[in-house]
């Protein structure tokens, strides 16, 4: 099989971040989120894989991916952003008469794709989407099941859902899905709907089939969902100390680094540190990562999403629930709020007077 992984949106619900790089470059536990829809996708045994990016995003993207070893990796440009349902047209060519899945790029599944990948090249349907129990199902494109696993209806959006079972970030297809994408009008959104091409496999007497998610499932796709699937993943964490630590409490499940130093700090995981991070006379509480060269001083961090290149220093008061971008800087003096809370995008400066 081959995977594709759309990425050409601009990921505007996570603005400021997305201003200057696309969602799925933006990390979770110490890696951006494609790169963690790459490794579960290899881990489902699929190497061949092509990446959807637009004109905007090809760059970011590209660099992203650059270091990931033993995949196959193709860039595809989709100069228009009209769908889903387009973004899987777009990659037509390169798929050629391979099943193919689909798993979106800023999704993440405790257990990956393989239970889906398995099922589907056991029992050969025309395409396996999977499901997951949702409270609000109006959100989501939603499936309408005939009392078992065969999936009858899809609805985009229903403003009356049929079920509570929406579609999740992953489907595996064969060709024939093509052949339904490319005859199909767009939807009243003016985009071209891949749940409408799933109801034009069912329509034409194809089977197609449901299968619940288990374990937990997370659309990164607001500022919240970012924090939760950051604390998800180092839910998973072993200790791996390597680097220098001098003078320090460390407890928990916390990553360090060779390069990595700390000093005079507290680390309560999970934690994760990247390459070259220096902590010196800190707290760093649990579900907190941090990204490669940054350095936190005479500051408390909590739960939070740090990226590369940042300095926190002399805040004296404790950041908890923040996502920091590359390059941020937050400095500050004593008199300050006990807690603060932050959403900073990339290379900005916060003064805390």
């Amino acid at each position: 099989m081959k995977a594709i992984i759309p990425a050409a949106g601009l990921g505007t619900r996570l603005r400021p971040l997305t201003f200057t790089r696309p969602k799925p470059v933006l990390r979770v536990a110490g890696q951006p989120i494609i790169r963690h829809a790459i490794h579960t996708l290899m881990a489902a045994g699929i190497t061949d894989i092509g990446i959807v990016v637009s004109d905007i995003t090809r760059g970011e993207i590209q660099h992203a991916v650059r270091e990931v070893a033993d995949a196959n990796i193709t860039l595809i440009n989709q100069h228009e952003q009209l769908g889903l349902g387009h973004a899987v047209l777009t990659a037509r060519e390169w798929v050629g008469d391979s099943e193919f899945c689909v798993y979106l790029g800023d999704n993440l599944f405790e257990f990956g794709a393989k239970p889906f990948v398995e099922r589907f090249q056991q029992e050969k349907p025309a395409a396996l989407i999977a499901l997951v129990e949702v409270a609000d199902p109006t959100a989501f494109g939603v499936a309408e099941l005939n009392g078992g696993d065969q999936i009858t209806r899809l609805v985009e959006k229903p403003k009356v859902p049929p079920s509570n079972l929406a579609v999740a970030g992953l489907y595996c297809f064969t060709p024939q899905i093509f052949g339904v994408l490319e005859h199909m009008p767009p939807s009243a959104r003016g985009e071209y709907e891949i749940t409408d091409g799933i109801q034009g496999l069912i329509d034409g007497g194809q089977t197609v089939l449901g299968q619940r998610v288990e374990g937990w499932w997370k659309d990164t796709g607001r500022p919240e969902d970012l924090l939760d699937a950051n604390r998800l993943l180092l839910e998973g964490l072993e200790t791996d100390i390597q680097g220098t630590v001098e003078k320090s409490r460390i407890s928990g499940r916390v990553v360090i680094p060779a390069s990595a130093r700390v000093t005079g700090s507290q680390i309560v995981g999970p934690v994760m540190l990247a390459e070259n991070v220096v902590i010196e006379y800190a707290y760093i509480g649990p579900f907190t990562s941090i990204g490669e060269g940054s350095v936190v001083r005479n500051a408390e961090v909590e739960h939070s999403v740090v990226d590369s290149q940042v300095i926190i220093e002399n805040t004296y008061r404790r950041l908890q629930d923040c996502l920091i971008g590359v390059r941020a800087q937050v400095r500050g003096g004593r008199e300050m709020p006990r807690t603060l809370k932050m959403i900073i995008s990339d290379a900005s400066v916060v003064e805390l007077v």
